[in-house]
């Protein structure tokens, strides 16, 4: 009887859509689309089940094999193919060569194994169902892809830092790009275009393509930055063409436009740090609009006709679901027992590689497109996603929750970051460089959950000008605009005080700021030198770490973060809370880390004391020490693109900006710094969160 009624829908269509008709009305059509996009997910969510699985199954109901609402006509297919781009751009912006960078041996070596095994296991399994040898291949290929769907709960349990995590963060560059290479080369060959000139032709352009794209890309997006920074729409604009101009290359020299989409993402994710607001701006019409699309445009490709009408149907998915468990389960286990990790990481492993979502979906929709698989194949895939995006969560989950504190410990190469990110204060009074000013100071805001206090001081001497209280509700209200876009919380803070020192040091005071960050143009006028600056007095007077910023360029653009002190000359505590501010930038700029430590006095002088960081605690914290001038060694440390990231001696007065700075701006003019001043006070501490609540 099943099989009876299949047929008959599939030759007549569903009777309630014939019923119904399809909706053609642009407004009606968009209004039922955006419907689904709000209701959809929350249901799924309500019944803790992802909403990507919400939006295929809607996708399906309303679609031609559903009720036959909505048609999958020229539009949807240009918005699911737009999605589709869309979704793969951000697979990229999730990966950065960095993280091959880090634990580089063991993501080589997983990548190698969750890659191999699922396309040798998996390209077994379909052709003992009887698939041909390009169909066999392409599936095992999407077994071997993965998207981190459970890294927002690794994050929650504060597992980031486990070697097994960074692990499969690089692993998931190697495993997509080469599943994707795959694709690329299966399609070629089922339309016949595999020849010995194919290759000829494709090595040479995919070289080039693919370091047009990761060099080229940088580049041209941090000239872009720089000159229009400051203006939030073209920086996203800029942000979409480049996506799809990378992908239409791709598709010019003969590769699937989602290849070029992945790489544009891993490009151009270096200089776009992740907790801005164009990062934020990126994800949320991606995630609201454009991959929803998609993937209501998948499920209007699934026909349950074909599950109720033919048996072999359920054979399939429960195939591809056992071949794509098993083989990323052995791909987790052989380095598990090669590097001896314990089982509860191996299963958190396990469990943030098998969830197939983002590279799957889109190879099986362009091979179902050049008709290289069937709507079997098809409704198999959605089954085996529906399966691993329900158990990644809870996998990871279920064994995160059961690792050892002590076992973090033990695989970090951090240290402890400080917490001057619950309410961050920044004076704000020159828009040309309000923005950096905020961009720093929403990273540490951010990362921590915390609050962006701007301020802007009004001077009372002999009056407050209109003009002047115009400038201040200008500037606060771009600040709270910015933040807001970052979804960040903020509080404008509008002063008239005796002088800017005073605004800001009791502002900071009375509105309990934990961080101060200031600018600084990178040099003292002759009044400032004799009578003292801002700065100075500030520094003095507020008992809470300052940074004291410098950024002739914009601050995405920084390739490394060079941290310097003159070791025998600073604090311990010092010394270690300002290290953990450098990693924390760095991750979140996506730079590199040196740390510079400056021996001052003689080597054979008996006072000099024990090193206050020690190499053997933290190996791959990169630690150079050499003997000096701290300005000497430092102009010669720096590279293009350096962070500068200064520590003022503790044995001089240490309410001065110091020497060192100014000297080291007027040679590098370009450079950007950042002067560390941290409370001398060894019982000062960084009021936590909840003091503020």
């Amino acid at each position: 009887m099943f099989a009876k009624f299949a047929n008959w829908t599939q030759m007549h269509g569903d009777p309630l859509a014939v019923a119904i008709g399809p909706v053609e009305n642009p407004v009606l059509v968009f209004l039922i689309i955006m419907t689904i996009m709000l209701v959809a997910p929350l249901l799924f969510e309500r019944v803790r089940l992802p909403g990507i699985i919400g939006l295929i199954l809607a996708g399906l109901v309303v679609g031609p094999y559903g009720l036959g609402i909505l048609q999958r006509d020229d539009t949807i297919i240009l918005l699911g193919t737009v999605g589709l781009l869309f979704l793969m751009f951000m697979a990229g912006l999730e990966t950065s060569l960095e993280d091959l960078k880090l634990n580089a041996g063991k993501a080589s070596i997983f990548g190698a194994l969750t890659f191999l095994l699922p396309m040798l296991i998996g390209t077994g399994a379909m052709l003992a169902l009887g698939y041909n040898f390009l169909a066999a291949v392409l599936v095992a290929s999407c077994f071997a892809s993965h998207t981190l769907i459970g890294l927002p709960i690794v994050s929650k349990l504060g597992l980031m830092r486990l070697q097994t995590v960074t692990a499969t963060l690089g692993a998931t560059l190697i495993t997509n790009v080469l599943a994707l290479l795959v694709l690329a080369v299966v399609v070629r060959a089922h339309q016949g275009e595999l020849t010995l000139q194919f290759w000829l032709t494709l090595i040479p352009l995919l070289t080039l393509y693919t370091f047009a794209t990761l060099w080229g890309v940088p580049k041209l997006g941090g000239w872009f930055f720089q000159r229009f920074g400051h203006d939030e729409g073209a920086e996203f604009t800029f942000v979409i063409a480049t996506l799809f101009v990378v992908a239409y290359g791709a598709e010019l020299i003969g590769i699937e436009p989602v290849v070029g989409a992945f790489l544009a993402g891993t490009a151009i994710t270096p200089i776009i740090p992740q907790l801005s607001p164009l990062m934020n701006r990126i994800q949320f019409i991606g995630n609201t609009l454009f991959v929803p699309f998609f993937l209501i445009s998948v499920g209007m490709l699934i026909n349950p006709g074909i599950l109720l009408g033919e048996p072999r149907s359920l054979l399939v998915g429960g195939v591809m679901i056992g071949a794509e468990v098993v083989s990323k389960f052995g791909a987790a286990w052989i380095p598990a027992q090669l590097f001896g990790w314990r089982f509860s990481s191996t299963m958190v492993m396990f469990g943030l590689s098998m969830a197939q979502a983002a590279a799957t979906l889109a190879a099986i929709t362009v091979a179902f497109e050049v008709e290289l698989v069937d709507e079997l194949t098809v409704n198999g895939t959605i089954a085996m996603i529906l399966v691993t995006c329900v158990a990644s969560p809870w996998i990871v989950a279920r064994w995160g929750e059961q690792m050892q504190p002590t076992e973090v410990l033990a695989e970090s190469t951090e240290l402890p970051k400080p917490r001057w990110g619950s309410r961050v204060l920044v004076p704000v009074a020159n828009p040309d460089t309000e923005n950096n000013l905020l961009r720093l100071a929403l990273i540490l805001a951010k990362k921590e959950g915390g609050t962006l206090l701007p301020l802007h001081v009004l001077v009372d001497r002999t009056g407050i000008s209109p003009g002047a209280l115009s400038q201040q509700e200008q500037l606060l209200a771009f600040a709270e605009a910015f933040a807001h876009s970052a979804l960040t919380q903020v509080e404008p803070i509008r002063r008239v005080d005796d002088s800017i020192d005073k605004g800001i040091v009791r502002s900071a005071a009375e509105r309990q700021a934990s961080l101060v960050v200031l600018g600084w143009k990178g040099y003292s006028t002759y009044a400032e030198n004799f009578f003292g600056s801002v700065i100075d007095a500030v520094v003095r007077q507020a008992g809470i770490p300052v940074l004291i910023t410098r950024f002739p360029v914009a601050i995405e653009m920084t390739r490394r973060i060079l941290l310097a002190a003159a070791e025998p000359e600073v604090s311990a505590r010092s010394l270690q809370e300002t290290v953990g501010l450098a990693q924390t930038l760095a991750n979140e700029l996506k730079a590199g880390l040196q740390v510079l430590l400056v021996q001052t006095r003689p080597g054979g002088e008996r006072a000099v004391p024990k090193p206050k960081l020690d190499e053997t605690d933290f190996p791959n914290l990169p630690i150079q020490r050499v003997q000096g001038g701290v300005v000497a060694e430092v102009l010669k440390a720096l590279q293009p693109g350096d962070l500068l990231m200064l520590i003022p001696s503790e044995g001089r007065n240490p309410s001065r900006l110091g020497r060192e700075p100014e000297i080291i701006a007027r040679n590098r003019p370009t450079l950007s710094m950042i002067v560390v001043h941290v409370p001398r006070d060894p019982a000062h501490r960084v009021p936590t969160e909840q003091s503020w609540y």
